[in-house]
């Protein structure tokens, strides 16, 4: 069989690699980890370089020696940022997979809608330790422990403003069962909480998943709002979801709800958030991802409220590395070549 020139603009590790090349005699692994670092300051916005680059990150090779590499890539596995005119740049490009799960952070390149049969890592990023993330934030305004740096900066204890809430018996409804919304779900199941969650499409004869009640279809969104203490947004930004919570949707939702978003900011419109929480109807949100995330800071309303906990895209890491993006692709490049169909391939109309 002909090499198969995979390129990886992501750093892997040794015992990465030799998994990769494990798969097949085939395999002609070439490591640019690093090397576009200098395109990526050059090209994406300043904001961006400064959160996901190294201070003295400046690339390797010239600009030949990365058009050759990409020219000669049958397949690219990536990592963010990447380079914005990749599919020009590489002409023989048969299939890309990037590590992080969200297919939205491949809109802003050429990537999106090429011909190039495009996966990602939804279902193995890191999951657990978003889902950890979802339940520390949650229990953080359960127990109305923001409270705590208000009290702080005044110098004076108001003990009557924390209003802790007890979750055991209160009702979470996980947006986006997939993945990580099925660890949100069994964390808050083994707090005691009731479980319920949507799906873009729910199979009433499949049973739910662990600690789940229900499973509900996307379209039933509003009939478990009312119902619900705490709301977890853990589905994928498409043109179905844009905005999904807007004003309507957060007149819908339980007085004095709570709202977890690890999932994409684009999904809640943050106008509407913060004159929900203007009025007080929310307890509270706790955003790890908010509009304009690589971009610019998060919305002054929003982060100068004390009742909101605005993290910078952390919910993933932890000190084990659990993501299992390296062996999904492992797993998908066995199909590839055996012409089995491949997990997470993205469907362009559908967004993810």
């Amino acid at each position: 069989m002909p090499e198969l020139n995979i390129l990886t603009l992501m750093r892997v590790s040794t015992q990465q690699r030799s998994r990769i090349e494990a798969v097949d005699a085939s395999v002609r692994l070439t490591d640019a980890g690093g090397w576009f670092d200098g395109e990526y300051r050059a090209t994406w916005p300043d904001f961006t370089a400064q959160r996901y680059l190294a201070p003295d990150a400046t690339g390797k090779g010239s600009r030949e020696d990365r058009d050759r590499l990409l020219a000669e890539a049958d397949i690219i596995l990536g990592g963010w940022p990447f380079p914005l005119d990749l599919r020009a740049r590489a002409p023989r490009l048969k299939w890309f997979h990037q590590r992080p799960a969200g297919a939205s952070n491949l809109l802003r390149g050429d990537l999106w809608g090429s011909d190039v049969i495009v996966t990602t890592s939804r279902g193995s990023a890191s999951s657990l330790a978003i889902a950890q993330y979802a339940l520390a934030a949650t229990l953080h305004l359960a127990n109305g422990l923001n409270r705590a740096a208000v009290d702080r900066e005044a110098g004076r204890f108001d003990s009557r403003s924390y209003r802790p809430i007890l979750l055991d018996g209160k009702t979470v409804c996980v947006v986006g069962a997939g993945g990580i919304g099925q660890q949100v779900g069994r964390l808050c199941a083994a707090l005691g909480m009731r479980v319920v969650g949507t799906r873009r499409h729910a199979a009433p004869e499949q049973a739910a998943p662990p600690g789940f009640s229900e499973i509900a279809a996307a379209g039933e969104l509003d009939r478990l709002l009312p119902e619900s203490d705490v709301v977890a947004i853990c589905c994928q930004w498409t043109p179905e979801t844009d905005r999904l919570f807007d004003q309507d949707r957060f007149a819908v939702m339980k007085p004095g709800a709570i709202l977890v978003n690890v999932a994409r900011g684009e999904i809640i419109d943050e106008a509407a958030l913060a004159d929900a929480l203007g009025c007080n109807h929310l307890r509270g949100a706790a955003l790890d991802v908010y509009v304009g995330e690589f971009e610019r800071p998060p919305m002054a309303r929003l982060w100068a409220d004390p009742r909101v906990l605005i993290t910078p895209h952390v919910s993933g890491a932890s000190d084990q590395d659990r993501h299992g993006g390296i062996e999904l692709f492992c797993d998908n490049l066995q199909a590839w070549l055996s012409g089995r169909p491949m997990r997470n391939v993205i469907d362009w109309s559908r967004g993810y």
